[in-house]
């Protein structure tokens, strides 16, 4: 069975998410969607999220769209990467993310995981920054 992970912090839901976690699940048969907490969205992006973390698991969980939902580490986070050994790790098109960093992290958790970047679905309408 072909694991793809995808991650985000999914605090507005909205139709570009669904676009994001459906191309995901095309590229295998089991999509592990891990879901930033609270406290490290306000580390990352240095803002409070309008849905607390509970409330965006079971929105993702209600969607029907993800197999498995998870929360990530708030102490390492390739932590849920090295757990899961996901085959597939599907990124958004606009996630921020130290491609050599994962790659060595991948390498030290003897994975051979696809990276794989997604497309945009209407990001001009659909973007959670500009959906705020």
């Amino acid at each position: 069975m072909k694991k793809v992970m995808a991650f985000g912090t999914f605090d507005v839901f909205h139709p570009g998410h669904t676009s994001y976690l459906a191309q995901a699940k095309k590229l295998g048969e089991y999509l592990i969607v891990v879901v930033a907490r609270d406290e490290t969205v306000l580390k990352v992006k240095k803002q409070e999220v309008r849905n607390k973390e509970q409330m965006r698991v079971e929105i993702l969980k209600q969607s029907g769209l993800a197999d498995e939902v998870v929360f990530g580490s708030l102490v390492d986070r390739y932590a849920v990467i090295e757990k899961y050994k996901p085959d597939i790790i599907a990124l958004g098109y606009d996630q921020k993310i130290n491609l050599a960093e994962l790659k060595n992290k991948l390498q030290e958790f003897g994975l051979r995981s696809e990276i794989v970047r997604l497309e945009a679905f209407q990001p001009e309408i659909y973007k959670s920054s500009k959906m705020k």
